[in-house]
């Protein structure tokens, strides 16, 4: 199970977010696949995830974001099952710690 997480520093909803991401990322850490990306400058990235005491690491794309995701605003978080099958795509901000996404997930890990 894959959570892919598309944000910067500078938006604002990606901020409002971002403590229910990272309370999400320190439970299921050992269980599903994080990936946080944004093609902001490393030190930058680092200053922020440091003044806010977060912990998940972040990866910076190489190249343009692929086709599949057609990322045109952020935050843009996708859940990918075991399969590969996208069973969240959601544009905007969003409480990723809410008993509806924990019981998404719990449902897939047990599939």
């Amino acid at each position: 199970v894959i959570l892919i997480n598309f944000w910067a520093t500078w938006c604002p909803p990606c901020i409002a977010e971002m403590p229910s991401l990272h309370k999400l990322y320190d439970d299921y850490k050992d269980k599903i696949d994080f990936y946080f990306v944004s093609n902001e400058d490393a030190d930058v990235l680092n200053k922020f995830l440091q003044k806010n005491n977060y912990s998940f690491k972040i990866h910076i794309p190489k190249t343009k974001y692929q086709d599949v995701f057609n990322v045109s605003s952020i935050p843009r978080t996708f859940l990918i099952n075991k399969q590969g099958n996208m069973v969240i795509d959601k544009t905007g901000a969003a409480n990723w710690n809410s008993d509806k996404v924990r019981n998404q997930i719990y449902a897939l890990l047990v599939e």
